[in-house]
């Protein structure tokens, strides 16, 4: 079990859970990291009384630094935040709970400093995956996958099981909100539709990349970073109970599968307990009341961006921060009822195939493929 966590988005929805597990466990936290939510961070600054804080702009964190004047705590802002949360001297775990690129640099930086990494940023493998991955080996670092998905696949096969012995990875897909309807539906679905997942309470932008299976898509990339996997060898299928969070097939044919109820702080505690195991505030998963299981393929026609993501993970290099990049913009402009849900595809697609492709990119790449897929989306947003 760890000894102490710096928490990377503490305000978040994933935040929030692993503060109900570093509570549960009584594993003392020495940072936080923030948006804007002053309010929030305020109120957790009071709980845990932190070494260090910090938020996404200056002007929140003067205003925190007024209200939490009495504590013993630095507060800090921006990037230069974010790095000194994930490298604290205290902390020996760092939970990147952060949505978004903004987790890439950070996450390298706790990697460096030898930190294990509770990794609920996807956006980190998918933009610079091979890169991340490369670092960990070096620095002898620890990566916990936290998201359901990849916790269930991390369960199954644990460090060091022989991967020539895998043969397919199969993620599971609740397909959303809209699952079932055909394209023609699609088109004129709301915000408030699709913010409303049938199992799990998520911030808005995960909520939205669910609704188009985006994030699937994102998983996948993830997958196949985390495990040096082509994409030939990782599957999705829809499972609309996530109840089964993910499957691993083996090359004799046998399937082992994780299963649980849908609720993050599962394995949100294993990534901070493990190798140990030990009880959590969670309801167990009670076989004779889930109800059936069912399986089915994803409709790749009705959700385009799933089919974009498999495209870009296909050929890898650029393609990916690219499309993470063009998506994080396009999803805030819908958020912003701005654009349409289809348009979300649409405007993704086309920023992909504006940034030039690099196969192999540096870091530098990476983030300049990311600063001109968002700008790609910007433009063809003000041309409407």
């Amino acid at each position: 079990m760890v000894k102490c966590v710096s928490i990377l988005g503490s305000t978040g929805s994933i935040g929030r859970q692993t503060l109900d597990i570093v509570d549960h466990l009584g594993i003392p936290v020495c940072a936080l990291t923030a948006g804007t939510n002053v309010d929030r961070m305020a109120a957790q600054c009071e709980k845990y009384i932190p070494r260090l804080v910090s938020m996404a702009t200056e002007e929140a964190a003067k205003e925190l630094k007024n209200r939490i004047s009495h504590l013993p705590t630095e507060v800090l802002w921006g990037e230069e935040g974010l790095l000194k949360a994930a490298t604290i001297q205290e902390a020996d775990c760092v939970i990147t709970a952060v949505v978004g690129m903004v987790g890439l640099k950070p996450t390298l930086a706790a990697i460096k400093a030898g930190k294990r990494i509770g990794l609920a940023n996807k956006e980190t493998l998918v933009c610079a995956g091979q890169l991340v991955m490369a670092q960990a080996r070096e620095y002898n670092a620890e990566i916990i996958p936290v998201d359901s998905e990849h916790s269930a696949i991390y369960q199954c096969l644990m460090p060091d099981f022989p991967m020539k012995q895998v043969k397919k990875l199969i993620l599971t897909c609740s397909g959303g909100p809209f699952y079932g309807m055909q394209k023609e539906q699609l088109c004129s679905v709301t915000k408030a539709d699709a913010l409303c997942h049938p199992n799990w309470k998520m911030g808005e932008k995960i909520t939205i990349d669910c609704a188009t299976l985006m994030n699937k898509g994102l998983e996948v990339i993830e997958a196949m970073r985390l495990y040096n996997l082509p994409l030939e060898q990782v599957d999705v299928v829809i499972h609309r109970q996530s109840i089964v969070h993910s499957l691993v097939e083996f090359t004799d044919g046998a399937v082992m599968a994780q299963m649980g109820v849908p609720d993050m702080r599962l394995p949100i505690q294993l990534a901070l307990t493990y190798p140990e195991r030990t009880a959590c505030p969670v309801d167990a998963l009670d076989l004779t009341t889930c109800g059936a299981l069912t399986f089915a393929k994803p409709d790749l026609e009705a959700f385009p961006c799933l089919q974009l993501a498999f495209d870009c993970a296909r050929v890898g290099g650029t393609a990916c921060p690219a499309m993470n990049g063009a998506n994080e913009e396009a999803v805030a402009l819908y958020l912003q009822n701005k654009i349409g849900f289809y348009d979300i595809y649409c405007y993704v697609d086309q920023a992909v195939k504006d940034v030039p492709f690099i196969a192999e990119p540096t870091l530098e790449e990476i983030l300049e493929a990311d600063r001109l897929a968002r700008a790609s989306v910007c433009k063809q947003y003000n041309a409407k």
